[in-house]
C-alpha cells in the first residue's frame, strides 16, 4: 500500500459536478491518495492508517492524532504506475478493483476507529480533486 499524503487547509472531491467528499479543517487536515498492490491485506490497511494518523507533518511537528485533523481519502491506483520502460505506464502492480476497493474502505474505517473525521471519494469514479496544499507538504508513505 502506498499513500501520498498532502497537508491541506481545504480539500474536496467532485464526481459529475457534485461534491462527494470534503474537509474544511479548523487549521490543517490531510488528503490521502491511496494505492493498493497485490500483497496488501486488511492488516496492511490498519497499519498504514495508524502510520498516517500519527505522522508528524502538521505545524509544530504535531500529528493528525494530536489535533484530530480531518482526512480526505481518495483511491489512486496510479500510485503503482511503472514508467521504467517506454512512454506508457504499466499498471500491473496495482491491485484489481475486487482487491483494492475493500482495502481502501478498510483504510478509511481504520482511520475512523482511531478517531479521525474521514471523508472519501468514490472508488473507480472519474473524480476531480481540489485542494489547497499547505506548506506545501507532500509525503509518500509505504510500509
Amino acid at each position: 500500500m502506498r499513500v501520498l499524503v498532502q497537508r491541506v487547509s481545504a480539500a474536496r472531491v467532485r464526481v459529475d459536478g457534485g461534491v462527494v467528499g470534503e474537509i474544511r479543517p479548523q487549521g490543517q487536515g490531510l488528503l490521502a491518495l491511496v494505492g493498493v498492490t497485490h500483497a496488501d491485506d486488511a492488516a496492511t490497511a490498519r497499519r498504514m492508517a495508524d502510520k498516517l494518523w500519527r505522522l508528524r507533518i502538521l505545524d509544530g511537528e504535531r500529528s493528525a492524532a494530536d489535533v484530530f485533523a480531518p482526512v480526505l481519502v481518495v483511491s489512486q491506483f496510479t500510485l503503482y504506475g511503472d514508467t521504467a520502460k517506454g512512454r506508457r505506464p504499466s499498471w500491473n502492480a496495482a491491485a484489481p478493483r475486487a482487491v483494492a476497493e475493500p482495502l481502501v474502505d478498510a483504510f478509511a474505517a481504520a482511520l475512523r476507529d482511531l478517531g479521525a473525521e474521514v471523508a472519501t471519494g468514490i472508488f473507480g469514479a472519474d473524480m476531480a480533486v481540489e485542494l489547497v496544499n499547505d506548506g506545501p507538504v507532500t509525503v509518500l508513505l509505504e510500509l
